[in-house]
Parts: structure tokens; sequence; C-alpha cells
């Protein structure tokens, strides 16, 4: 295995000199800096990673903490993360917990023994505060309410805003009874959601209905068909998310129900499934460019250094206005 001490012997310099260039700190004339990379080149030298990481506390790799990689939603937030990650030098972990509070804590154990530089995650568990408490590596959680003592910073949408501007848009259609397929209330998202579509109803003067849903096709397949039996006068449902939007649509389909002339829907999230189907799904759109790249930048900035850390980021929505809701003659 070639070593720091052969590279120096054959550029005829010394081990700190190849460090330092290794390292990309300054002190080094261009003539020796020139000698060093022929050497690597030459000899094929490959740093150590664990022990440069060791010795400087930095891995340069983030954690990306998640409780289901099939929701297609925090995969695209993935995405913008690993985008955000690479274009900064860092490289992105991901880690799938199943909703398991033994295999999230087990994960930010592994995350902190690498020397990860921090951790973004997504939970619902309980035990997350105490947890962080204890993490001696920055932590930003997203789509959650935090205690700022303990994380170093939240990026979220503005779920309330969500909630109001898609009960608002199928009033604005003409619908009479509007049902809320409601996200989980464990979730920020699903509360504020909730809320926003209880104060539209409340402003134009509609009877709230809802039925608690998750946010995976499954679970709004069984919601979908539970909502039609419960609520047979609806015209227009807001969904917990575009999967459960979609998941509506093949319900009513199968009974026959015309949408949107018989039936309006609004989804959630703008995932890009939302226009590849046919229809394309009316939607409130969450940015989740910024909120993946955000939350880099929080990270590996203000939360690593602890200073001018802003400790709650809230991100507008916006309603995308396509094919599974129109505006009644």
């Amino acid at each position: 295995m070639v070593k720091i001490r052969d590279i120096a012997e054959l550029a005829k310099v010394s081990p700190a000199t190849v460090s330092r260039v290794l390292n990309g700190r300054g002190g080094v004339s261009l003539s020796k800096k020139k000698r060093v990379l022929a050497a690597i080149a030459e000899t094929g030298y490959r740093p150590n990673e664990i022990a440069r990481s060791l010795y400087k506390k930095s891995s340069r790799i983030i954690g990306y903490v998640i409780p289901s990689i099939l929701n297609i939603f925090l995969s695209e937030i993935g995405r913008a993360i690993e985008e955000e990650a690479f274009d900064n030098g860092y490289k992105v972990i991901l880690c799938n917990t199943d909703e398991s509070p033994e295999k999230e804590s087990a994960y930010i154990d592994m995350l902190v023994s690498m020397n990860a530089d921090g951790i973004i995650i997504i939970s619902n568990n309980d035990s997350l505060e105490a947890e962080v408490r204890e993490c001696p590596i920055p932590v930003v959680v997203l789509d959650q309410k935090i205690d700022a003592r303990h994380f170093a910073a939240s990026v979220q949408a503005d779920n309330f805003q969500g909630g109001y501007l898609a009960a608002e848009h199928l009033v604005r259609c003409g619908c009479r009874h509007i049902v809320h397929m409601r996200g989980p209330q464990k979730y920020i998202s699903g509360v504020e959601r909730f809320r926003g579509y209880l104060t539209a109803c409340e402003k134009y003067r509609r009877e709230p209905a809802y039925i608690d849903c998750g946010y995976d096709f499954e679970s709004g397949l069984a919601c979908s068909r539970e909502l039609l039996k419960r609520f047979p006068e609806a015209d227009g449902i807001l969904a917990s998310s575009d999967m459960t939007a979609l998941s509506l649509y093949k319900v009513l389909c199968e009974r026959g129900t015309r949408v949107p002339d018989e039936m309006m829907i609004v989804g959630y999230d703008n995932i890009r499934l939302s226009t590849l189907s046919t229809p394309e799904l009316t939607t409130i759109a969450q940015p989740v460019e910024k909120i993946g790249r955000l939350a880099v930048k929080l990270l590996i900035g203000p939360a690593r250094s602890r200073t001018n850390c802003q400790p709650v980021s809230i991100l507008p929505v916006s309603l995308k206005i396509r094919q599974t809701t129109k505006i009644k003659p």
C-alpha cells in the first residue's frame, strides 16, 4: 500500500508538504505541488478516508434518515439533498428506519461513529428529541416542530397554507361537500394541513368532513372506499398526498365516477407522478428542491458552526391547477 512517505520520497519533498497538497492547504510552491501531484498519479495513491476523518473529525458524509424509502416524496427530497451535498464536496448515506425507533437510534449511532458531519432526519418517534439531545453532531429535522436547544434547525413547507389553498380551490370550483383525507396527526404536516382545511371551511361556510388516512397508496385505497361509503354526497376531496389522490382516482374509476365532472380531487406534494397520470392531478406543490438544498446548506454552514442559524424555516407552497378539478358553470 502506497503511503504519504512514499509519495514524499518520489517527489523529493517532505511528508508535511504532501499532506498540505492533499488537504488543499497553502504554503507549497507551484513546482513542489506539481511534483507531488505527478507522484500521486504515478503511484495511484488513494488517501485513507477513515484515518483522515478521525484526524479531521469530519468524513464529509451527511446522513439522511427517513421512515420509508417507498415514500416517493421523501425520495425526491433525498435527490435534492444529494445534489446539494455533492456540489459542496459531501456524500449522503440513506438510512431507512421503517418507523422503528430501534432502527432510527442504531442509524444515528452509526453516523456518529462514522464522524458524519450531520444528520437530516424525518421522524415521528417520541424518543427522537432525547436521542438528539445527546447527539454530538448537528441535526436538521424536516417536517416537524423542534426544541431549538436540541436540534440545529428545522425546515418545513407551509402546510397550513397548503390545506387552506386546496380547500379554497375546491370551493371556487363549486364543490359543496368537501371531504379531507386527513394525514397522520403524529406529523406536523397532517396537523397543519387539517387546520388549514378547517379554516377554509369556516370562511366559506362548508361543513367539515374528514377521514384519517396515511400518505401511501395502499392506505389511500382503503381510505377511499371507506370515504365514499361514509360521505356519498362528497363532490370534492382533498387527499393527504398525491399517492392517496391517485389511489382515490383508481377507486372512482372502478365505480364509474367521472373526474372532474362528478368528483374533483386535489392532491398534495406535486411529485413527478402527478403530471404523468391521466388526467393530470391538481395538487399543492411543496418546494422539494428548496427544502432539500436548504437543509444541507444549514447543516454544513451555520448549523455546523452553531452560529447565526435560524431555528425554523417555513417555505411557501403553491397550487397547481390541472385536470382533476374545473370551475363548474
